[in-house]
């Protein structure tokens, strides 16, 4: 092995991991539009309104886009609510720049909640360098795990005069 080949950054080998039955994401069968990875199921199951915690936290863990599956690099975006961005807490995994456009895109077309949330709002769109992956603990009454997005620090206001 060349040494270039070892200092070059790793990638989950997610292919295979993700090949289950998926040539072609399956369809949500409330809303008929594509089911991102998160959402689905190795057996077939699939839906918007379901958040695979096993894909969940394989997202986390490997830097795998919620959407397409593939691996990421950076920045990576979320999309969620009003309310998640507020928070600063997202319950969708982070995924890649042109999924997070197409994802969002499809919402509003299709008038569909954010994946894993109960009512359709104007999803919003968050890039950043890097995130903490939280998850719940048995106090948490929310058992959902949660990505927070570290953006860095935010510039001082400095007042005038």
């Amino acid at each position: 092995m060349r040494l270039l080949d070892l200092l070059a950054p790793r990638r989950p080998g997610v292919a295979g991991a993700n090949a289950s039955s998926w040539s072609q994401p399956p369809r949500d069968p409330s809303y008929d539009v594509p089911v991102p990875f998160a959402c689905g199921y190795d057996d077939g199951r699939a839906s918007l309104a379901l958040l695979n915690k096993a894909r969940v936290t394989q997202c986390a863990l490997s830097r795998v886009c919620g959407v397409c599956g593939e691996g990421l690099d950076r920045p990576v975006v979320f999309v969620g609510t009003a309310a998640e961005d507020a928070r600063n807490a997202f319950h969708f995994p982070p995924m890649h720049a042109a999924c997070a456009d197409a994802l969002a895109a499809n919402l509003r077309q299709h008038g569909v909640p954010v994946p894993g949330q109960d009512h359709v709002g104007e999803p919003v769109v968050v890039s950043c360098s890097a995130f903490e992956f939280v998850r719940p603990t048995a106090a948490d009454t929310d058992r959902r795990p949660v990505f927070a997005p570290v953006t860095g620090a935010r510039p001082a206001v400095v007042p005038e005069g």
